[in-house]
């Protein structure tokens, strides 16, 4: 067998693929079918949710961030189901009640346990409890900042046992924080300097 090919399996498929290949490429290449159209190749979509069997080991990961190995066993994730938890961020006016509303939006929250199944299968690498437990305590900013490099691949969600959609609290604590604050500096002045040339142009119109 020629050493610079890859032999694995893709979606009960058995492909063959170069050592450099991630696994959405090999799929690609391989012509695994509803694949082709998966994947953003830069680990920010999260689109690309893989099961990784490698012996009696199994795990999860992104396809884009995954080269391809001799023998592995690769599954690509259907979609998560639409969301469970709803509200309208219109409709949260009292900053002082966020919390409590927070626990009535995700009421599973305060009982994570502490399993550490979410933490395992995030692939960047995110303290996704200490999130959720800082979102529990209404500490929202900093629940987001943990969430910062979150790519709402919801591999957490599937992992979680008590269905706390540690992904959603993430986004929900990001979205409320900048609700009632003032957004970052950087975006403050961008929005002003599309206004001013809205403005501008509109006076030009005249």
């Amino acid at each position: 067998m020629d050493k610079t090919i890859i032999p694995l399996t893709i979606n009960g498929m058995a492909i063959e693929a170069r050592p450099d290949m991630t696994l959405v490429e090999a799929a690609w290449h391989g012509g695994v079918p509803r694949v082709s159209g998966v994947g953003c190749l830069e680990g920010v979509c999260g689109s690309c949710r893989v099961m990784l069997r490698r012996g009696k080991d199994v795990t999860v990961a992104l396809a884009c961030q995954t080269f391809v190995e001799a023998g592995l066993e690769a599954v690509f994730l259907p979609p998560q189901e639409a969301p469970r938890h709803h509200y309208k961020i219109e409709e949260l006016t009292d900053s002082w009640e966020m919390q409590s509303r927070f626990h009535e939006i995700f009421p599973e929250a305060s009982r994570c346990r502490h399993c550490h199944g979410c933490v395992k299968s995030c692939p960047k690498g995110i303290a996704v409890e200490e999130g959720v437990a800082l979102a529990a305590a209404g500490r929202f900013h900093d629940a987001g900042e943990a969430f910062f490099e979150c790519v709402m691949c919801e591999l957490c969600d599937s992992a979680c046992p008590e269905q706390i959609a540690p992904a959603h609290v993430g986004l929900f604590s990001r979205r409320v924080t900048a609700h009632f604050h003032l957004r970052p500096p950087n975006l403050i002045h961008r929005l002003e300097e599309l206004r001013q040339g809205r403005s501008g142009a509109s006076g030009d119109d005249q």
